[in-house]
C-alpha cells in the first residue's frame, strides 16, 4: 500500500490541533482524479471546520488545490496534466487537499495550461471560480453596467472587483476601513464607500441620477440583505454569496412587506461548484489565468507558507488580517 503525508485535524481547537501523519494514499476510482498536490489556498471555512463550527468536515481539510494528475482511471484528464481542483466534497465528505495526494471527482477538476508558479495558481480556484460564477452566471453582468460589491476587501470581493473592472463594469465597493479605500481603487473600484448597515444614506437620489445599481453582490450577509435589495434598481439583480457579517437570520422577516418589488434576488454557495447546475466549464478559469499571465490584473497571494508551516498559516487565517489569499505550497 502506498503511503503519503497529510495534515489531520485530531480534535477541534486552534491551529495546534493540526498534526502531520502518514496515511494511505488515495486509491484511484472511476470518474475521479488523483492529484499530486503542489499548493493549496486556505479558506475561512477550514478555520471553522478545525474549530468544530461547520456542519460538514473531514479530518483531512482543504477545499481546493493545484497540482499534477497522478491517476485518472476514466481518462477524463491525461496523467501528468497541470490541474486546479475545487470543492467536490473535498474537506467535507471526503479527504481534502491538506494531503500530499487528493482524489477529486473529475467534474471538479480543471485542466490548465500555464506558466504561473504553483503558489500563484493556488490563489485562484475557489475565489475566482466563485466570483466568476456570481458575476457572470448568476448576476449576468454586462459591460457598462453598475455594480455594488459589499465586502470588497474579502478574497471573494477582491476577485469579483478585479473581474468586473476587467469586464468594463462600473464598480462601487465597500469596506469597513477607509484605510483600504486606495487599495480598492487601485484594483478597479470607481468609487468606494464605508460599509455600514445604513449604506443607503450615503447615496443621495436626485432628479438626474438614480442612485440604485444594476447589480449588487452582497458578501456581508443577512444583516444587510434587505438594504442591498433596496440599493438595486427594479429589474436588477441582487446576489447574496457571503456571510462576513454573521449568520443571524433576519428577525420577523416578512418579504411581502420588507422587500422592494421588482428586484431579482438569488443566493450562491461555492460548495455547488462543479455540480450539474454549476459546471466548472462555465467558469472560464483558463481565460482568467491567461489574463493574469498577460498582466491584465494581479492575483498573487498575500501570504505563502511551506507545507511544514501549516500552524503559522492557520494563525494568519485566524487573525483575520491576511488582507488576501493565504497559500501553502509543497
Amino acid at each position: 500500500m502506498s503511503m503519503m503525508k497529510a495534515v489531520v485535524i485530531e480534535h477541534f481547537g486552534g491551529p495546534e490541533v493540526l498534526v502531520y501523519k502518514t496515511i494511505p494514499k488515495p486509491i484511484p476510482e472511476q470518474h475521479h482524479v488523483v492529484i499530486k498536490v503542489k499548493a493549496f489556498g486556505l479558506n475561512h471555512a477550514e478555520m471553522h471546520m478545525r474549530k468544530g463550527e461547520w456542519d460538514e468536515w473531514n479530518p483531512i481539510s482543504g477545499l481546493e488545490c493545484v497540482g499534477i494528475v497522478d491517476a485518472c482511471p476514466g481518462g477524463e484528464i491525461p496523467v501528468g496534466s497541470k490541474v486546479a481542483a475545487v470543492m467536490g466534497g473535498m474537506g467535507r465528505n471526503r479527504p481534502g487537499s491538506y494531503g500530499e495526494f487528493v482524489s477529486v471527482p473529475a467534474s471538479n477538476v480543471i485542466q490548465l495550461e500555464t506558466s504561473l508558479p504553483w503558489e500563484q495558481l493556488a490563489a485562484l480556484p475557489e475565489v475566482y471560480c466563485t466570483a466568476s460564477t456570481c458575476l457572470f452566471t448568476i448576476l449576468g453582468l454586462q459591460r457598462g453596467e453598475t455594480l455594488l460589491i459589499r465586502g470588497a476587501t474579502s478574497t471573494i470581493g477582491q476577485a469579483a472587483l478585479k473581474l468586473a473592472a476587467n469586464a468594463g463594469v462600473i464598480v462601487t465597493a465597500t469596506s469597513r476601513s477607509k484605510d483600504r479605500f486606495d487599495f480598492l481603487k487601485s484594483i478597479g473600484a470607481n468609487d468606494v464607500r464605508v460599509e455600514s448597515s445604513a449604506l443607503t444614506q450615503h447615496f443621495k437620489p436626485n432628479e438626474d441620477q438614480d442612485y440604485r445599481f444594476d447589480k449588487t453582490l452582497n458578501l456581508i450577509g443577512n444583516r444587510v440583505l434587505l438594504e442591498s435589495i433596496s440599493l438595486t434598481r427594479p429589474g436588477g439583480r441582487m446576489l447574496q454569496a457571503g456571510w462576513l457579517g454573521g449568520l443571524e437570520p433576519i428577525p420577523e422577516f416578512n418579504p411581502m412587506i420588507q422587500m422592494e418589488p421588482g428586484v431579482h434576488f438569488s443566493l450562491f454557495h461555492s460548495k455547488v461548484l462543479g455540480s450539474p447546475d454549476f459546471p466548472l466549464s462555465g467558469v472560464g478559469l483558463q481565460d482568467i489565468v491567461r489574463k493574469i499571465e498577460n498582466g491584465e490584473f494581479d492575483a498573487k497571494p498575500t501570504h505563502v507558507f511551506e507545507y511544514g508551516d501549516i500552524h503559522n498559516a492557520h494563525r494568519i487565517l485566524d487573525s483575520g488580517k491576511a488582507g488576501g489569499k493565504i497559500v501553502v505550497r509543497h
